[in-house]
């Protein structure tokens, strides 16, 4: 990513008042630009030439207490906003991260976590056609990340109603009428014992559960929806190799074209 650009930036956090303090902080800004040529055989593509230029927003700063707080913004192609966080660092009792809906966090970090020369294993280009977890990512939350002890960290996610994203300043969001909150439980273990042969394995397990039946009109309610992955990844030298599985119960099930579940094997 190049620098475009860096200026100073005085952080006012009135949320925070109560705690500490903020110094004057930094804000930059990164991004790049890239032109591709995508076409189909046989298929009817359209025009096959294409550009990306997305620009990230990333400022930090330090409370008087020696927390340090950063934020991010994220712009995608034509300047159409993507997401937002503000991570509140502890230091020794981990950091807590108000986030705008991206997928970095809860169980939908761990949608894919399988080696890949792309970003994803499906590559791109083509649509994926299959369905993975997502858990309260998508939508504001809350999520606590403890610090890393003997290579295991734990994150826990909290969004007090699934389906409401980009909440503005001050405002409320809106969200599906027969969702509730949603909860997700993330535990990554790096168990290398000292060794440098076990340096490169990592285990990873998480869960997510939401009530949709909230609605009272039974045409409509549902049961709970509950989503699971858990995987193995191990890298030495060149080399990455890795298993997972992910699983979703729908809790919707009102009608024959309803799907139960969903399954994946990576």
């Amino acid at each position: 990513m190049n620098k475009l650009t860096k200026v100073g930036l005085s952080a006012l956090c009135g949320s925070l008042a109560s705690i500490a303090s903020a110094t004057a902080g930094e804000l930059s800004a990164t991004g790049g630009v890239d032109m591709t040529w995508m076409s189909l055989e046989n298929d009817q593509t359209g025009n096959p030439i294409g550009m990306g230029s997305n620009v990230t927003f990333n400022g930090s700063g330090e409370l008087d207490n020696g927390w340090t707080f950063s934020t991010t913004i994220a712009l995608l192609n034509a300047g159409t906003f993507s997401a937002a966080q503000v991570t509140l660092d502890t230091g020794s009792i981990g950091s807590i991260e108000l986030n705008q809906g991206d997928s970095s966090n809860g169980i939908d970090a761990y949608d894919d976590k399988m080696p890949t020369a792309w970003e994803e294993n499906w590559g791109a280009g083509l649509s994926t056609g299959i369905d993975l977890v997502s858990g309260s990512a998508l939508s504001t939350h809350l999520q606590y990340n403890t610090p890393t002890i003997l290579g295991t960290s734990i994150s826990l996610t909290w969004a007090p109603q699934m389906g409401a994203a980009d909440t503005a300043d001050k405002s409320t969001g809106t969200g599906t009428a027969n969702t509730s909150a949603g909860y997700d439980a993330t535990i990554n273990i790096n168990p290398s014992f000292g060794t440098e042969i076990l340096s490169g394995l990592n285990l990873f397990v998480g869960g997510h559960v939401h009530d949709r039946q909230l609605n009272a009109d039974v045409a409509t309610a549902t049961n709970e929806h509950v989503e699971g992955s858990a995987g193995i990844t191990y890298s030495l030298g060149p080399i990455s190799l890795g298993f997972q599985r992910t699983g979703e119960i729908t809790g919707n099930t009102l009608t024959a074209t309803d799907v139960d579940y969903y399954r994946n094997n990576m």
